[in-house]
């Protein structure tokens, strides 16, 4: 397998068959904001804090936000040192077992595919709210064209439009940080709250270890993007330099705004108010905040910024799922006509595919009760913490068979910090989240095999992809001074 660090082309000076360095620091820092601040933070935040209280939700969402900064940085050392679209498919593939890359390479791309088709389901529900005897179709049609054309112009296209899909995100959690504290403190008028609400009943914590386990799983599912830098550090035009300065800036930025948001809204909102359970955007914490601000029509105003983070999400989705399935293409993983690019150095072929399967996934939440798109949509959920599983094992033994080999850690262009500490800290914290999914099943008096199936289908389809391709290819675990960082 070629080493494509050294193969990929200087920026502007692109061969036909590689990808164009595209993308700024501006553009891979946005990318990854784009991917966490979404429907994660503005509806289901409100949830994780009527479950598990204030306190429960703030050490949920920061040890989880502990993990992705050690994650980042892991795939940072790899994504500096070789940037490439496949990023940890192809890191597993050389530093642990080509079988384990080939795996995550379909997991992520699946992952990404099946979310595109939720985000489109999304959209009909975003939009019903103003026009509600509307087709779902339409919409979601409109919606999958305008992420299919974002990502078809080019990697540069791609990279703009999602800047500045979350300059308007992070514009609006700034806002809401800044009237919230206003409020706090009664300099706006009314009552200065303080810290009355985190006394409520039996806040800040509520519901005890196994119900902050449960929001464990919704702080995991709304970090679920920032493994976005490795796959888009194919297109940078400086990785060496864009990929360390966006780590940076990213992880203290999403965790800023999550900690800092929920903060606020557990000050502001009682846990025990039952809105907050309701994923309904009229009622959504940032929308009851925004009320009693006095904001007319804050309801319109957060379903159009909700509608943004939506579109950001399917059209980052769009673009890795695509680039991954190009990568696997062009190892021998996928369908070769898959691995051809456009004058452009846009993957047209895996692009087609991809939005292709979106589309087809979201209509099938259309009929029978939308049963079959909901074991997709499980599936798919799993997905994000097996690829950051990965990450942590490829980390793992990409330093250790950098040390085996006699290299010097001082010639890494970046170098992440607490190791081994951090890869095995993110891999036992995500090993606990993945398999306490559905904790309930097990605990309740009978065992829920229906909801353990639907739950856990993620994981035995990612052994079985596995499995099979390991005894079709009589793979083995690479010796760590067999490990190939060169050409």
């Amino acid at each position: 397998m070629e080493n494509t660090a050294k193969a990929t082309p200087a920026p502007g000076n692109g061969a036909p068959n590689e990808l164009k360095r595209g993308l700024k620091t501006r553009h891979l820092t946005m990318i990854s904001l784009g991917g966490t601040i979404g429907t994660g933070l503005f509806l289901a935040s409100g949830n994780s804090i009527y479950t598990a209280g204030p306190g429960g939700a703030l050490l949920a969402y920061g040890l989880i936000g502990i993990m992705v900064y050690f994650l980042m940085t892991s795939l940072a050392e790899m994504a500096t040192y070789m940037p490439v679209a496949g990023s940890f498919s192809t890191y597993a593939s050389k530093f642990v077992d080509p079988s384990f890359g080939f795996a995550l390479g379909w997991n992520y791309w699946y992952n990404w595919a099946i979310t595109i088709a939720a985000e489109l389901a999304a959209v009909t529900l975003i939009m019903k709210f103003w026009f509600p005897s509307t087709p779902s179709f339409i919409w979601s049609g409109i919606f999958l064209i305008i992420m299919f054309l974002l990502n078809y112009l080019s990697v540069k296209g791609f990279g703009e439009a999602e800047y500045w899909f979350s300059i308007i995100k992070v514009v609006t959690v700034i806002v809401f940080l800044i009237l919230g504290a206003l409020m706090i403190f009664g300099i706006l008028g009314g009552e200065a709250v303080g810290f009355k609400n985190f006394t409520v009943a039996d806040a800040p914590f509520h519901g005890g270890f196994l119900t902050t386990l449960g929001v464990f799983m919704a702080a995991g599912f709304s970090f679920q993007g920032t493994e976005l830098l490795g796959v888009a550090a194919g297109e940078t035009e400086d990785p060496k330099k864009s990929i360390p300065k966006a780590i940076k800036s990213v992880f203290w930025r999403i965790l800023l705004f999550y900690i800092l948001a929920i903060f606020v809204i557990g000050l502001l909102i009682p846990f025990t108010n039952e809105n907050l359970a309701n994923g309904d955007v009229t009622v959504s914490p940032f929308t009851l905040v925004f009320d009693k601000v006095g904001i007319a029509f804050a309801a319109s105003i957060m379903n159009a910024i909700i509608l943004t983070a939506v579109l950001s999400a399917g059209n980052s989705g769009m673009y890795a799922s695509t680039r991954m399935l190009w990568d696997l293409a062009r190892e021998g993983k996928a369908p070769k006509f898959l691995a051809k690019l456009d004058k452009r150095g846009v993957p047209v072929n895996s692009l087609i595919v991809t939005a292709a399967v979106g589309a087809i996934a979201f209509f099938a939440s259309l009929f029978g009760d939308g049963v079959i798109y909901t074991w997709l949509l499980n599936a798919s959920g799993m997905s994000g913490f097996i690829a950051w599983l990965g990450i942590a094992i490829s980390h793992y033994r990409f330093r250790r068979a950098y040390a085996a080999q006699g290299k010097d850690l001082n010639d890494l262009p970046y170098k992440a910090k607490w190791f081994p500490f951090g890869p095995i800290f993110a891999f036992v914290l995500c090993a606990i989240v993945i398999l306490g999914q559905n904790y309930p099943a097990f605990t309740s008096g009978n065992v829920d095999w229906y909801g353990i199936a639907v739950s856990y289908i993620g994981l035995p389809l990612f052994l079985i992809v596995w499995l099979v391709y390991k005894v079709k290819t009589k793979s083995k675990l690479i010796p760590l001074k067999e490990c190939q960082f060169e050409d």
